[in-house]
């Protein structure tokens, strides 16, 4: 822990979402002041988040405009080169202000290294490395190909991992990618879960509006974007409606993305947008009343590379608020959920329609699912497990060299 008297200075960077918004960054920034660090966040603004500075919670905020939201390589392209510049416009102003000791990066994009590099050599600062998506993989499922672009994805994990003076994992899959394909010292790579934090995740009474006068409710939360596979969602919502003659059966989606409003033409083309509310991005208090209105929660996560690996934490908040989950059978997910969810057959839309409608039907092994899953996250995967893991992180970026 930092002393009182002389604490360490962290600037953690964060792109792809701004804080507090970003659960996982904001628990690890709260984490770490309540431990004697003094942290300022890099961010760019979101819905709700259009400040440009606010201090909240004794955390230091900055946050910057994109111009917009990458969909193409080039709308990527675009969306990174703002994002790091300005980051290092911001990151001058901090130094200036009020110093940092430590960057913490926070993928994607695999670029943060070009940031914390430049002060590593020139200051001495210190660079964490905290890798929270597998960026090869994530351009693999998004544009289906191995082409230069996905080489140079490599290239930018490769050397994040040789900057960094510790990695931190959010599983074991990641754990090993840092030290097989990044070349990271196994006692230099923590694995920090994303846990929930429970004083958050309330179990709240339901709203029976949300149904909009249907018996059951299906929830949802997550990016609407490609790889969220809400396309096989909805073809499973279809199937249940449409096939399965299940008209007492809602949907309510939580998030925006890239692929919102593509999502809601997929939903009229079948035919089912009365059976869906898209609500886009919400704050926590709809989230929450979603959720804990549902009957049952779904991950339709797309099997591929990067989702078989990737720990989600939609899965996580599920548990914590007591819900049965479907979801695909990929090996992280499984990890996370065990004995709390069914597992449909991999990208299969039928079979996870007929998971859903199975513990629809059955409200006792619904009930029993959901208090297996509430007890593991209590029990082992809760934040509170995860802080020391990166306090110890900590401990060890700032061992001297």
């Amino acid at each position: 822990m930092a002393s009182a008297g002389n604490a360490r200075r962290v600037l953690i960077l964060v792109e792809n979402l701004p804080s507090p918004f970003d659960r996982r960054v904001w628990q690890e920034a709260t984490t770490l002041k309540g431990n004697g660090y003094t942290v300022t966040i890099i961010c760019p603004t979101g819905k709700g988040y259009e400040k440009r500075y606010e201090e909240l919670e004794g955390i230091h905020i900055y946050r910057y405009p994109l111009p917009l939201e990458g969909s193409g390589v080039w709308g990527y392209t675009v969306e990174y080169a703002s994002a790091i510049w300005n980051s290092f416009r911001l990151a001058r102003k901090v130094r200036r202000d009020r110093g940092f000791d430590l960057i913490h990066a926070c993928n994607p994009p695999d670029l943060l290294f070009l940031i914390g590099g430049f002060y590593k050599i020139f200051f001495r600062t210190r660079f964490i490395f905290d890798h929270h998506d597998i960026n090869p993989e994530l351009y693999e499922a998004k544009f289906g190909r191995r082409d230069f672009f996905w080489r140079l994805m490599l290239w930018f994990e490769r050397l994040s991992f040789k900057t960094a003076d510790v990695s931190i994992a959010t599983n074991e899959s990641y754990e090993r990618i840092a030290i097989e394909r990044g070349g990271m010292d196994p006692d230099r790579v923590f694995v920090v879960r994303s846990g929930p934090m429970l004083d958050r995740l309330k179990i709240l009474p339901p709203v029976p509006a949300l149904k909009r006068g249907r018996k059951y409710l299906v929830g949802y939360v997550g990016v609407m974007g490609k790889q969220e596979g809400i396309d096989l969602l909805l073809e499973a919502a279809q199937h249940i409606v449409l096939e399965m003659g299940r008209t007492d059966v809602h949907f309510g989606l939580v998030g925006g993305g890239t692929s919102l409003d593509e999502m809601k033409q997929y939903a009229s083309d079948l035919k089912i947008s009365d059976y869906v509310t898209f609500t886009g991005r919400v704050p926590d208090q709809e989230l929450l009343q979603m959720l804990n209105t549902a009957d049952v929660c779904v991950n339709p996560d797309v099997a591929n590379a990067m989702n078989d690996k990737s720990t989600m934490n939609k899965i996580m908040e599920y548990m914590a608020l007591g819900k049965p989950i479907v979801q695909f059978d990929l090996t992280e997910g499984r990890f996370s959920a065990q004995d709390a969810s069914l597992y449909a057959k991999k990208n299969d839309p039928i079979d996870m329609a007929r998971r859903i409608v199975e513990l629809l039907d059955n409200p006792e092994r619904r009930e029993r699912m959901g208090t297996l899953g509430r007890r593991r996250v209590d029990r082992e995967l809760e934040w509170r497990y995860e802080a020391p893991k990166l306090l110890a992180a900590y401990e060890r970026a700032f061992e001297p060299s």
